[in-house]
């Protein structure tokens, strides 16, 4: 529906998102490695990477048989490597493009470090919302969009009036304050919930991860970091 491409909020804290980079580039080197796998391995790859709500939460008695050699990876690891793998390019590129652009301020807001928690809570938490919406599914979860989800709260709280720059439609590009990125993203979430689609996205994964991400923002942040905005300069 819409893709951010840009904002401009300079770094206060931090002079570069480092480990926002490295998250990427984590994604994108396991993309890469998913590339040489057959069919049949990279459905095995996902079995053993991927969240299946019916491995953890043992419902609707599906029996998950993981790959010979891998028996003993507990389930609850996937809710951590399910954020790294990607069903395709466009799924990766989309994630990627949303953590490169929220991922940053976020990231200065909070530190290195608890940033990186941060993200992987929030991932964590969209893991569960999906297996709670859907307990019984044998269909491996992969994708950063729950924890990304987390990200776009913060920024949000943050800097709500801050504007970004959106591609609507994949074609008109508009510069929109953050607020109203963020209502566009839930109106979205809500429709597909609501009405449903084809698509096989996990949008209670969504949600978990966004609720996480504005209940955690406030205990994250440094503690000279306002919450609801400061100024910064305009786009152009």
């Amino acid at each position: 529906m819409f893709l951010p491409l840009h904002d401009r909020n300079t770094l206060r804290y931090i002079p570069f998102q480092t480990t926002t980079l490295i998250l990427i580039l984590l994604n994108v080197g396991v993309f890469i490695y998913q590339q040489t796998l057959t069919e049949e391995s990279w459905g095995a790859f996902a079995t053993i990477g991927g969240f299946i709500p019916a491995s953890l939460l043992m419902s609707g008695g599906a029996t998950i048989a993981l790959p010979p050699g891998w028996e003993f990876l507990p389930p609850e690891i996937t809710l951590i490597t399910y954020m790294f793998l990607h069903g395709d390019f466009w799924h990766l590129l989309g994630n990627m493009v949303f953590l490169w652009v929220f991922g940053d301020n976020v990231e200065d807001a909070m530190g290195h470090f608890k940033f990186l928690i941060f993200y992987l809570i929030c991932g964590i938490a969209a893991g569960i919302a999906h297996g709670i919406a859907d307990p019984g599914s044998a269909i491996p979860l992969v994708g950063a969009s729950g924890a990304i989800a987390g990200l776009i709260a913060a920024y949000v709280i943050l800097h709500p009036r801050v504007r970004i720059w959106v591609l609507i439609l994949g074609r008109i590009p508009l510069p929109l304050p953050a607020y109203l990125v963020l209502a566009l993203w839930l109106a979205t979430q809500i429709l597909f919930i609501y009405f449903g689609d084809e698509s096989g996205t996990a949008w209670w994964a969504h949600i978990g991860g966004f609720v996480a991400g504005v209940a955690l923002v406030a205990p994250f942040k440094r503690a000279d970091v306002p919450l609801f905005g400061r100024k910064t300069s305009t786009l152009s």
